[in-house]
């Protein structure tokens, strides 16, 4: 039986008035597999979308105090969480790295031997960039390094990491967000 979209709706108010954790579940057993068939109809695969779907869910349960029954259904606003999430992550993955004019390597004679050489500027920039973050992802608290190193040195997805760790996928995704704020906090005021 479908609910109707007012049920919907007063369960998505208990939830932003009372944390009502059954008004939650019953949201989630009813959206989360609508959810993910969205996404996968959008393009997605099956983990992506798994994904998104949780982080939607989560968003449900955290932002639901915000939601206005006067500005549209439950479920219009659920839907609409979980495409603006897949075109955010869309957006992050198709950012595309241009060269910066000042990293490019150039090329000079040199006037004493007359062989090309190339300025040494950057390697001394690139080292003192190394040293940097080493100095800054070693104040991290070990578990937000260890999912850093995991990300950037093993090369692996957030669900191998959280396999791997035997975490759910939530944690190692805070873990990260709280290593990625440190470390930029940390390399902007070095910088």
């Amino acid at each position: 039986m479908v609910p109707r979209k007012e049920a919907m709706t007063d369960l998505l108010v208990r939830i932003g008035a009372n944390r009502d954790r059954q008004a939650y579940q019953a949201m989630f057993v009813y959206f989360a597999p609508r959810v993910k068939g969205f996404l996968m109809s959008k393009g997605a695969d099956s983990a992506l979308a798994e994904e998104l779907m949780q982080d939607t869910m989560l968003t449900v349960w955290t932002k639901a105090s915000m939601y206005h029954p006067g500005r549209g259904s439950a479920s219009t606003w659920i839907f609409t969480i979980a495409r603006n999430l897949r075109i955010d992550k869309l957006r992050r993955e198709s950012v595309q790295h241009f060269d910066d004019v000042d990293g490019l390597e150039i090329a000079e004679d040199d006037p004493n031997t007359g062989r090309t050489v190339v300025a040494q500027d950057d390697a001394v920039i690139a080292g003192q960039e190394r040293r940097l973050v080493a100095a800054a992802m070693k104040r991290l608290p070990t578990d937000q390094a260890e999912v850093i190193r995991l990300s950037f040195v093993d090369d692996l997805s957030q669900h191998d990491i959280a396999d791997r760790l035997g975490l759910p996928l939530g944690t190692v995704k805070s873990r990260m967000r709280l290593a990625y704020n440190k470390l930029r906090q940390a390399l902007e005021s070095e910088l």
